[in-house]
């Protein structure tokens, strides 16, 4: 059975900003997020059927690599109508390695839908969405999901809601039946029951066991939504009941301020109370008009742009797309004004204007043409060639942009190695559209250690890409181990010479050169100090000594590794009135040095990470323990008073390769960290030792 659009075609008129919502559905991998949006889609009448997560025939899930592992790796947004309204829905990943994905959708949403599965309950990555959305201060309602399956439990559920994401949850459904009974929700504003045991909801009256406690709720909703309006509450106070209605109109007030949260309860497989989640979403969920203005840039001022329909024209774009069939598509929100089809806008960061051949309404793998789009509507765009996820349309003249959203770190880096030699050629341009498809991956091509390294959140992440590099763009690549860019200074002070004669018919080769040699304090790089006299080395030559050490430090110490922190005396010589040139004295000075080393031996230098952990609190001692055992040197820890804390340690780069991996497993998800290069330091002797006679290049 494959997901069906009843008509490719719908949309093409605009729809009023007001009657807009952009929903996006986050949590934790397996919550059913994916289900429940193709049977949101079913309910609305947007397919004919609803499709598979498990044979990836899914509105939302139809890349190669999302059907292999039949989980979302990037998100897809599926619009549909529902009573008069166009809800833009936005899936979004729940592994913790696509959250860059989870995020470009919150960046455009006007409401998050956390869904949570009853079973697994409260998980590492529900934590981390709850915490991204409520940084951009957006509005939230939970969704608790698999209510029809075994060991579910929604009060158990609501529990870690409040023990783990923090105070505002306000239920507002109570399930009917319990595992393989449940067939329905009370709903506590109307006091109303919706069974589906036919498949579709029927009124019901609610069950006698679950009278009193549906009332005890009620009155306790009604209560709480009453106290965040003063008038209301007066009137309630004088014994004036507010209706359904008004208690309506008030929860949706308090939900865009972000001061209640919302939970509603239900199946995505059976479709229980999923058209009760689409009433909320029209109903109760903010239009592009009710939320605050977005913040741009213009030149050195900051203003904000409301979503009008009559203003501007302006858009940001969220999300790239290297599809096979259309070039690179574009995704955007029109932040201002109608934009239509053929407009021409620039791109504020390039400057250059782009031409809109024809505008789109994304519904998962497909494009629906349309005419025009209106503030807070979602749409794309295809062969904009000079446009990257982040940048901001506008219209000629008017260079505002939306500040971009910083990528985090990569965490886990791979040194990939071209197959074939034709896949060298295409590499650098294959790995440039895959960085605008996806820029929360990094390339970096290291001078030292000669490799190229991919980043990113983790294996799962780098392995996808990896895999959408061939597919898309027909590059194979292998991995090797990643190098660490160890380097040497000098153990001591010592003095040597460098002697090069050659002689062989006609004029020879003759140039000596004594050098004094010392270490520097870390990070002073390279000195060279001229103390000739007497002319013992002529002066041209004297800057030929100095590059002769240079090219002798780069080539590498005792260990192969480039060589720094030193202070080269060139204290004597002696030359030759017709053998004697530059390259001798280059030689003359190679040689030196690398005697001088010799004599004074090498220490290995490596360079030292700035890590920053945060994990839960009750998992703290764990992570120091495992930093200790890393090497790292911890700097302090910090409570963040929401249950977690941050570990600040220095840590050798050699024992983070694969931290990524380590600190999820040790966290059971749970745990975070950034890095940064903060300095280089000496290497253990016994460590050092290990490392034998290796060049990094």
């Amino acid at each position: 059975m494959t997901s069906s659009p009843v008509d490719p075609s719908s949309g093409a008129a605009a729809t009023a900003t007001e009657r807009i919502r952009n929903v996006a559905l986050i949590g934790h991998n397996g919550a059913g997020k994916t289900t429940l949006a193709e049977c949101l889609l079913v309910k609305a009448g947007a397919l004919k059927r609803g499709g598979r997560v498990e044979d990836g025939t899914t509105a939302c899930d139809s890349e190669p690599e999302e059907v292999k592992r039949r989980q979302s790796l990037s998100l897809a947004v599926v619009p549909f109508e529902w009573k008069g309204h166009r809800v833009n829905l936005i899936d979004a990943p729940g592994y913790a390695d696509f959250t860059a994905e989870a995020e470009s959708a919150l960046d455009v949403a006007d409401l998050a839908v956390l869904v949570v599965s009853a079973v697994e309950g409260v998980e590492a990555q529900t934590e981390t969405l709850w915490r991204l959305a409520a940084e951009r201060d957006l509005p939230r309602v939970v969704f608790v999901n698999k209510l029809d399956r075994d060991h579910a439990s929604f009060d158990r559920t609501v529990q870690q809601l409040k023990d783990r994401l923090g105070a505002g949850f306000e239920v507002l459904e109570l399930p009917l039946g319990e595992e393989q009974t449940f067939h329905g929700v009370a709903d506590l504003l109307t006091e109303s029951a919706f069974v589906y045991d036919s498949g579709s909801r029927e009124t019901a009256a609610i069950p006698d066991e679950l009278v009193e406690r549906e009332h005890l709720e009620h009155d306790h909703l009604v209560e709480d939504i009453v106290s965040g309006d003063d008038q209301m509450l007066e009137r309630f106070l004088d014994g004036d009941i507010p209706t359904a209605t008004e208690l309506e109109r008030t929860l949706a007030q308090e939900v865009d301020l972000d001061l209640v949260f919302p939970v509603l309860c239900g199946s995505a497989t059976k479709g229980v109370a999923v058209d009760l989640l689409a009433d909320f979403l029209v109903d109760v969920g903010p239009a592009p008009t009710d939320r605050p203005g977005r913040t741009v840039e213009a030149g050195d001022n900051v203003v904000e742009v409301l979503p009008d329909a009559s203003g501007p024209p302006l858009a940001l774009v969220f999300k790239t797309i290297a599809d096979p069939f259309v070039g690179q598509l574009s995704l955007f929100r029109v932040l201002s004004g109608t934009i239509r089809g053929d407009d021409r806008l620039t791109n504020s960061r390039s400057g250059v204007e782009e031409r809109l051949h024809g505008l789109f309404r994304p519904f998962g793998k497909e494009q629906h043409p349309v005419d025009a789009l209106v503030a807070g509507d979602i749409g794309a765009v295809a062969k904009l060639s000079n446009t990257r996820t982040g940048d901001t349309l506008t219209p000629k003249g008017k260079p505002v942009r939306v500040p971009k959203r910083a990528e985090a770190a990569p965490a886990y880096q791979i040194a990939i190695v071209a197959r074939t030699q034709s896949d060298e050629d295409k590499l650098s341009t294959a790995l440039g559209r895959l960085l605008e498809e996806d820029p929360s991956l990094s390339v970096i091509h290291a001078e030292q250690t000669h490799q190229t390294l991919l980043g990113g959140a983790g294996d799962a992440h780098l392995q996808v890409a990896l895999e959408r590099l061939a597919r898309k763009f027909g590059v194979e690549v292998g991995t090797e181990p990643v190098k660490i860019p160890y380097l040497e200074t000098i153990a001591g002070a010592a003095t040597a010479e460098g002697r090069y004669k050659k002689q062989s018919g006609g004029h020879g080769q003759f140039g000596v050169a004594t050098v004094e040699v010392e270490a520097l304090p870390r990070g002073a790089g390279f000195e060279f100090v001229d103390q000739i006299v007497g002319g013992a080395i002529p002066r041209q030559f004297i800057p030929a000594v100095e590059k002769g050490i240079v090219e002798a430090m780069t080539t590498g110490g005792l260990k192969g590794f480039p060589v720094v922190d030193v202070r080269v005396r060139c204290v004597d010589g002696k030359h030759h009135a017709v053998d004697s040139s530059e390259m001798s004295f280059k030689m003359a000075g190679s040689l030196g040095f690398k005697e001088a080393l010799a004599k004074a031996g090498t220490l290995v230098l490596e360079p030292i990470s700035h890590v920053l952990v945060r994990v839960p609190t009750d998992l703290q001692g764990d992570v120091l323990g495992d930093v200790n055992a890393r090497r790292g040197r911890v700097q302090g820890t910090e409570s963040l008073g929401d249950g977690t804390s941050q570990i600040s340690a220095l840590v050798p780069d050699a024992e983070l390769q694969r931290y990524a991996l380590d600190l999820r497993s040790m966290s059971h998800g749970r745990g975070w960290f950034t890095r940064n290069h903060d300095h280089y330091d000496v290497m253990p002797a016994p460590l050092a030792s290990k490392l034998g006679e290796a060049s990094a290049g």
